[in-house]
């Protein structure tokens, strides 16, 4: 006869005691166990939303610490949030750059640029310049080599001239009360504060790095000049803007055109819907200012500049043959977007949302804003760019879409804006590089994979790709993604493709010397350890102000 039934908490265990007076041990059932999932099994959608010209310290260094004075967005930090490397007191107190003396009136420790202060003046980001400025890792030569003064902007706007008048205007950076939606976006799903460019340089090489991982192969079509170098190889490397060959809106008096692989052309042959939405790309619209074709353009309301809605050299898949859509032809209809037609992939980004509201998604969509919502100091900033990401963002999580998406936020290049972490992981000897001495970068502090070959098998590495370059921001939005989750994972913009490549393509790479082959992965900052979705909620932000206006 059975007595008594009682459970041990401890050790989960049933002790049934009997008549004869034994007892026997009874294991309750085990909980189910978590069933690890890929993202090949659950992401079914890519975003990758890529801005213009933002270091990481330039928009994160103070994360997620903001000042919070009256009158701007306030934003204050859950509790537990991690703090990644950012700046520390000595970099803010004692900065190198405001130490050595070789930066003159231009020397500054870093100093907050406050909302007011959105619209600035372009540094210089150049391929060579930049290499100069990091000093073989020294970091302390920003002012002295892309910093450039835009007393006239800022005084304009606040009245305060001081460092903004002089080349120390590449130590400023913003805090949460101005880009405020990607701190909140920080918050609640995952960041990165160990992700680079894949190599020095402008917006063109950035570009093409997103989706390639490779800018060896570049080809010298009208007067490339020093948008490009010699490989090594009696090829070409590209490290400049020159506009891509062709492209009905592109400059006649320079541009170039690429070889080798990109993503675009493997998603393709494998069938899989992909597609390229730049902003201002359907020149068969018609602004509300007139403007029209090549010449749609837009006024920014916080910046007051008149800009080009679509910028070629912006346009990676442009640049490559067989990815291409030359004369922007429009696709065959909404149902078409992401797949085979005329339109090549190559869309406008009123196109996704237009597919997106008709319940249509391709599995890959890269987008760039229109000029003036792109980040781009000198004719954009951070407020309009908030804008486009958080009105895009909202519309996926409002979809069917969201459970099954993960959205990669991230950055073309630095614009020449300070940060203070360098990872050279691979050298190059030309008459652009100055990392570590005239025509040379270099470095015996990290490791060199000088063995990757040129855009051709044949080759040996290519010259002129010496990175990685700047310290970027990157953050994944996904229901899939780790919240409030920092990752120190080393990545670079190759990363991106090769996290498409792993969900979509079974891992294969693009090839022909590809970071892809090198790069770091993605998937720290997701969760796949269940089937379940790990951060369910969905966060809606404010498009102006960037703050939450549901979910948690």
């Amino acid at each position: 006869m059975v007595r008594k039934l009682a459970a041990l908490s401890a050790s989960a265990a049933l002790v049934l005691t009997g008549c004869g007076g034994a007892g026997v041990t009874l294991t309750a059932p085990a909980a189910p166990a978590a069933v690890p999932v890929t993202s090949a099994q659950v992401i079914k959608h890519v975003v990758v939303i890529f801005g213009e010209n933002v270091s990481y310290d330039h928009y994160f260094g103070t994360y997620p610490t903001a000042t919070n004075p009256v009158g701007e967005t306030a934003f204050t930090a859950a509790a537990g949030t991690p703090t990644p490397a950012g700046y520390t007191s000595a970099l803010l107190t004692a900065n190198p750059n405001n130490t050595n003396n070789k930066n003159g009136a231009g020397a500054s420790n870093p100093f907050r640029l406050d909302p007011a202060q959105a619209a600035t003046g372009d540094q210089d980001h150049n391929y060579g310049p930049e290499q100069t400025a990091f000093d073989n890792g020294a970091m302390d030569l920003f002012p002295l080599s892309v910093g450039v003064p835009d007393g006239a902007n800022l005084t304009a706007a606040t009245g305060k001239v001081a460092i903004t008048n002089t080349n120390g205007l590449t130590m400023g950076y913003y805090d949460g009360n101005t880009v405020t939606g990607l701190w909140n976006y920080a918050q609640h799903y995952a960041i990165n504060d160990h992700a680079f460019g894949s190599t020095f340089g402008p917006s063109t090489p950035g570009a093409i790095n997103v989706v390639s991982g490779q800018t060896n192969g570049a080809v010298n079509d009208v007067n490339a000049g020093t948008a490009i170098v010699a490989d090594g190889n009696g090829g070409f490397t590209d490290v400049g803007d020159a506009d891509p060959t062709g492209d009905l809106c592109s400059s006649t008096s320079q541009s170039i055109h690429m070889t080798g692989n990109n993503i675009g052309t493997m998603l393709s042959t494998a069938n899989i819907t992909w597609g390229f939405f730049e902003g201002g790309f359907d020149l068969s619209k018609t602004n509300a200012n007139g403007t029209t074709g090549c010449g749609r353009t837009t006024t920014s309301q916080v910046t007051g500049m008149l800009k080009a809605d679509y910028i070629p050299h912006h346009e990676p898949f442009q640049y490559y043959a067989a990815t291409s859509n030359p004369n922007h032809l429009r696709p065959t209809s909404i149902a078409n977007i992401g797949k085979q037609d005329q339109a090549n992939h190559q869309y406008d980004t009123h196109d996704f949302t237009d597919a997106l509201a008709a319940g249509s998604m391709p599995a890959v969509s890269y987008l760039k804003a229109p000029g003036f919502q792109d980040a781009h100091a000198g004719y954009s900033d951070p407020i309009d760019e908030q804008t486009f990401i958080i009105n895009t963002i909202n519309a996926i999580q409002a979809s069917p879409f969201w459970s099954s998406t993960a959205i990669i936020l991230t950055y073309d290049d630095s614009d020449g804006w300070y940060d203070h972490m360098p990872m050279i992981v691979n050298g190059s000897a030309t008459a652009q590089d100055s990392y570590s001495g005239t025509g040379l970068c270099n470095t015996t502090t990290a490791s060199s994979t000088t063995a990757l070959p040129g855009v051709s098998a044949a080759t040996l590495h290519a010259q002129g790709r010496c990175g990685y370059g700047p310290r970027i921001p990157l953050l994944v939005v996904s229901s899939w993604s780790r919240k409030n989750a920092l990752d120190s994972t080393v990545v670079d913009q190759s990363s991106v493709p090769k996290f498409i490549e792993d969900t979509f393509l079974g891992g294969a790479r693009i090839g022909g010397g590809s970071f892809d082959s090198i790069a770091g992965s993605l998937n720290n900052m997701f969760n796949f350890t269940s089937s379940t979705v790990p951060n369910p909620n969905v966060v809606l932000l404010n498009p102006v102000t960037g703050a939450v206006t549901s979910g948690n």
